[in-house]
């Protein structure tokens, strides 16, 4: 029922963005005579806002999962911006190595799609694997450890780079890969992997929370970390894993982003921590844990998505963002809030 109150909800935000966005021109070259023409389309329902809405989206979703999961559990993670970006720099300087002015360059391209690949996932993973290890070893909240690893993954990737991006990739993974093109029509082209990656992860992640033992458990700590400890449940391992998973979901997302955008910055992400913890508790995910799924992360990402393209669609002054999605996060809590105590009191009854 959550899923489809969410579903309603997206579809509300696409209604009035279509009804609200007006209309814009964009001229036309036909390909086999050559003529240009105006074409007169909707701001936001036309195939190239669609298909940016939903490659933007996959980004956030797949790290919104990985949060979603910790949080479940019972954890936060900050850091996850931080993470994304070490990530990305990692993979971006091993595509750059193979590119045309590296030392690597006449590498294959079946070799270069792997090897970048398994930077960026093993980079994201050891970050979650400092992050698990340092709330679990510490005994510190994860608010504090996750807040401090945010800025120290900033650090490094500021230092590493001198704050220069990194481009100049090997094409087989950025042409032959994450960005390759199916042409849908005229002019206009989809790029699938991103999207079938989301997919992958999500489907995964809905596997994960629901339908494995490790997946119950996550809820059992969440719900009650005390009870769990008592009914013998590994509960350290465990919750170093979600911050492991969160790692690996970021340096997924990292790997896209690479890939689609062909570099890398030490830049990149600023403020993603923000859409990413608003992805998942807007998706479901109660901050106290206990409860989550990756269905809503997916959809939480998308009408997070949704709010900030709006602003852009109603010529609205971007400043406002940040301040939208703070007040999205501080009502979803509120209303998980309001909804456990209603279930308290219902549970008394």
């Amino acid at each position: 029922m959550q899923e489809l109150g969410l579903i309603g909800v997206i579809v509300l935000l696409m209604t009035l963005l279509t009804v609200l966005g007006g209309s814009t021109e964009r001229r036309v070259r036909d390909p086999e005579t050559g003529r240009e023409y105006l074409v007169v389309r909707n701001k936001f329902l036309n195939v190239d806002r669609l298909l940016t809405l939903a490659k933007n989206t996959s980004f956030f979703a797949i790290m919104a999962i990985g949060a979603t999961i910790v949080i479940v559990a019972g954890g936060i993670d900050l850091s996850v911006a931080g993470v994304y970006v070490v990530a990305g720099l990692a993979g971006a300087a091993v595509l750059h190595a193979f590119g045309p002015a590296g030392p690597w360059r006449e590498t294959p391209g079946w070799i270069v799609v792997p090897v970048t690949s398994a930077v960026c996932l093993g980079t994201g993973t050891l970050c979650g694997v400092c992050n698990g290890l340092g709330v679990i070893g510490l005994r510190l909240h994860p608010f504090i450890i996750t807040l401090g690893t945010m800025s120290i993954f900033r650090g490094i990737a500021f230092v590493t780079t001198k704050a220069q991006s990194i481009g100049e990739f090997h094409p087989s993974f950025v042409e032959g890969f994450i960005s390759r093109r199916v042409p849908i029509g005229a002019n206009e082209f989809i790029y699938p992997i991103p999207l079938l990656i989301l997919v992958a992860v999500g489907l995964w992640g809905v596997f994960f929370l629901s339908s494995t033992v490790t997946g119950r458990k996550l809820h059992a700590i969440g719900g009650n970390e005390l009870a769990a400890r008592y009914a013998g449940l590994p509960v350290p391992r465990l919750k170093t894993l979600t911050y492991v998973l969160a790692g690996l979901t970021a340096g997924i997302a990292a790997m896209i982003n690479i890939g689609y955008h062909g570099s890398a910055a030490s830049g990149d992400g600023a403020g993603y921590e923000l859409e990413v913890i608003a992805a998942a508790v807007v998706g479901g995910a109660s901050l106290s844990g206990g409860r989550g799924t990756a269905l809503g992360a997916v959809l939480g990402a998308l009408i997070i998505r949704l709010i900030v393209d709006s602003i852009v669609i109603l010529d609205l002054d971007q400043n406002y963002s940040q301040i939208i999605i703070g007040s999205v996060i501080v009502l979803a809590a509120a209303l998980d809030r309001v909804q456990a105590v209603w279930r308290g009191t219902s549970h008394s009854m």
